[in-house]
């Protein structure tokens, strides 16, 4: 037992390191500057006449004080790992050593968590984000490949405590899915799964082909992140062409009776959204904005990484046939990421929704 409860010592002496690490990363000593200042700004008299700029306050406050108060939570959970080795060595109680390293297992999995949150430093990272998932071509295969794909990230979202709602939804032609577009909602939605866009190859034994033939599928996610509508991107009525349409699919009644659906071009770029999911063509139409909103800004992004990467001799398009990640189903099972490197044998886990190695792999060699 005292060989197992020197690697607890260890272990916890390990994530008590990285625990300051991390928090020095985030300079906890100026986020509490900071919401000192904030704190005196909500304090003013006019404070809540300008709601927009009182909202921006209140949801700063919010992540400033779970952060702080995160770090406080687990310098005290290790404190009580100590505390908890040191009893089970004074009185040689071999029933503690379960339930310490349960709790160290819990400590790796919440400080790998926030160290995770240290690489995100682009503007956008802390938003909400809307995905868009289209089958490639190859029919049912393909679509049912995107359908594969929606359930595997909605299980990522669930596992990480974020809200998903669904935006529009194109059934396929037999099974699957054509296209999906979808938001995630949750603090650094955006600043993770931006690291998922690009094209997804699977390979696999077709449950649709009755030779039992290997077959090879794509699909393709568009990541973009969701922003309020403060002025900051400028979308001229002349730039768009509005449609509506009858809605179909999945969507019930209510949304086959009437043209509820919208469709909007922005003629200069030819981004095109569509809306059909709300209950009426008002709420269709929001939501159709909110996403063009997302797309144009993603645009403009990705606009600019080109151009860096252009300087840098480096630039790689997302485009068909240009697959970040390959799903291996047959001859043998394996996940494997093209930018990174990084790759795993357990395909079920990952279909279920277990991306952090991928994702923390890609933020760490930006």
């Amino acid at each position: 037992m005292i060989v197992e409860l020197e690697r607890f010592e260890q272990q916890t002496r390990e994530l008590e390191q990285k625990l300051e690490e991390t928090a020095a990363a985030f300079d906890v000593e100026a986020m509490m500057d900071e919401l000192d200042q904030l704190h005196r700004e909500m304090e003013e008299p006019d404070f809540w006449n300008k709601l927009e700029r009182a909202q921006k306050v209140n949801q700063r406050v919010k992540v400033i004080t779970d952060r702080t108060q995160g770090i406080e939570d687990l310098r005290r959970q290790i404190e009580d790992v100590h505390t908890l080795i040191a009893m089970c060595d004074e009185e040689q109680d071999e029933s503690l050593t379960p339930e310490i390293e349960g709790e160290i297992n819990v400590l790796e999995e919440k400080i790998g968590a926030l160290y995770l949150s240290t690489l995100l430093k682009g503007e956008y990272d802390g938003n909400d984000c809307i995905l868009s998932l289209h089958a490639g071509a190859g029919g049912t295969e393909a679509q049912d490949w995107t359908q594969m794909l929606y359930r595997m990230y909605t299980r990522y979202a669930e596992r990480h405590g974020y809200a998903v709602r669904e935006l529009d939804y194109l059934e396929g032609d037999e099974a699957g899915i054509k296209s999906v577009t979808f938001e995630v909602k949750g603090e650094n939605a955006y600043g993770y799964l931006k690291a998922e866009r690009g094209v997804h190859r699977l390979v696999r034994i077709s449950p649709f082909d009755s030779a039992a033939r290997r077959h090879t599928s794509f699909a393709s996610l568009d990541v973009m992140p969701v922003l309020p509508d403060d002025g900051g991107l400028v979308i001229r009525p002349e730039d768009l062409r509005i449609d509506t349409y009858r809605a179909g699919g999945a969507g019930g009644q209510h949304v086959n009776r009437t043209d509820s659906a919208v469709r909007i071009t922005h003629i200069p770029t030819g981004v095109v959204v569509q809306c059909q999911n709300e209950r009426s063509q008002i709420q269709n139409r929001e939501m159709a904005m909110q996403v063009l909103r997302a797309r144009l800004v993603e645009l403009r992004e990705r606009e600019v990484q080109e151009k860096m990467s252009d300087i840098k001799g480096e630039l790689k398009k997302i485009e068909w046939g240009s697959q970040i990640r390959s799903y291996v189903f047959h001859p043998y099972s394996m996940v494997k990421d093209h930018r990174t490197g990084y790759e795993v044998n357990a395909t079920d886990g990952v279909m279920d929704g277990d991306l952090d190695g991928f994702i923390t792999a890609y933020l760490q060699m930006l």
